[in-house]
């Protein structure tokens, strides 16, 4: 993909609510984690939608139907219809439908969410690698899915069925910590089987297609905390992005993010929404922002002056890019980062 590489978070002189017709929201880690809302989320959307902005919620999980995402979403007091939700449910089951007869027998490993957006296609979800399916999908089932169902889906990839997943994320947020995500279930299929799924959620393009298609969006803004689904699906599918820090990616990872895993925008939480986007400005060796400098040291990121902690990583950031061009920065951020509390 030809591109200019990112080097530093941009600014932005009016809110991004204001910017953007659409917020493409991740949301684990974004809008709640564990089932309850995250800090600030509720009135930042709010305010949000209220300014014009329209609400769209993007998830890798495959679990539930956009009807029970909506009715949670609803209940945490952000009101949500099941066509403002978009999963890699509805993403996987419009690759497979693209790829065997109508009226296919498909078997699922996965929850109700799969199923659901099966049947949307015309397709005929089944349990068993015995019931002559086609093809199988796998979406991430809960934490108390039977390991005998990753046993059924390499019975029937052994026998050469076309093999699709809903997304390959390692890791999933919960209420408790960080647990292992349908991407670890996938391995374990893949592992038995020696082959390889077809993949529709973040970062590849089925998901962003899906998105594009449900929610009409024309000047769109990818809000996540992944840089690895949400940054890199936004930078597969170019358009701008806003890394949340209320998830999986925490500074360190920021510094060392390749091209794909640059947002271009970072804040704390979701009140980054409502606000403009302070300027990232050469200054001297380094990059200022704010009160504080950072340049590229030697072996190490420099920081220097006093301020918000954002304004220092953002400025850490543009070091930490510049100085790795299309690569990886391997610069040592530690003691900077330290030093804002990060």
């Amino acid at each position: 993909m030809s591109r200019s590489v990112r080097t530093r978070p941009e600014g932005s002189g009016q809110a991004l609510s204001e910017a953007y017709d659409t917020a493409l929201l991740d949301l684990d880690g974004v809008v709640y984690a564990g089932g309850s809302a995250i800090v600030h989320a509720v009135e930042s959307l709010a305010t949000a939608r209220a300014g014009g902005m329209r609400l769209a919620y993007v998830t890798n999980n495959a679990l539930r139907t956009p009807d029970t995402v909506a009715a949670h979403l609803t209940e945490l007091g952000i009101p949500t219809d099941a066509g403002d939700v978009i999963t890699s449910a509805q993403a996987v089951a419009r690759l497979v439908a693209g790829q065997v007869p109508q009226g296919a027998r498909v078997l699922v490993i996965g929850g109700e969410g799969l199923r659901v957006a099966l049947r949307e296609r015309g397709l005929v979800p089944v349990e068993s690698a015995d019931d002559d399916p086609v093809a199988v999908v796998q979406g991430y089932g809960g934490p108390d899915m039977a390991w005998g169902r990753f046993a059924e889906a390499s019975y029937a990839v052994a026998r050469g069925l076309p093999w699709f997943a809903s997304n390959t994320d390692l890791t999933i947020p919960s209420g408790r910590g960080i647990a292992p995500g349908n991407g670890a279930a996938v391995e374990v299929v893949r592992i038995a089987t020696g082959a390889e799924p077809q993949v529709a959620g973040k970062p590849l393009p089925p998901m962003h297609r899906e998105t594009i298609l449900r929610t009409g969006a024309e000047r769109p803004l990818v809000v996540g905390d992944r840089l690895d689904t949400d940054i890199e699906g936004a930078f597969n599918g170019e358009v701008d992005s806003l890394l949340v820090l209320t998830g999986v990616a925490d500074g360190a990872q920021l510094l060392a993010a390749p091209p794909r895993h640059r947002p271009t925008y970072v804040d704390a939480d979701l009140r980054g929404m409502l606000t403009g986007q302070p300027e990232v400005a050469p200054a001297d060796d380094g990059f200022r922002c704010g009160g504080w400098t950072a340049r590229a040291g030697a072996g190490q990121l420099e920081l220097d002056g006093e301020g918000g902690a954002l304004d220092g990583l953002r400025a850490l950031c543009a070091a930490a890019w510049t100085a790795a061009g299309d690569g990886v920065c391997t610069l040592d951020g530690g003691k900077a980062l330290a030093r804002l509390g990060l």
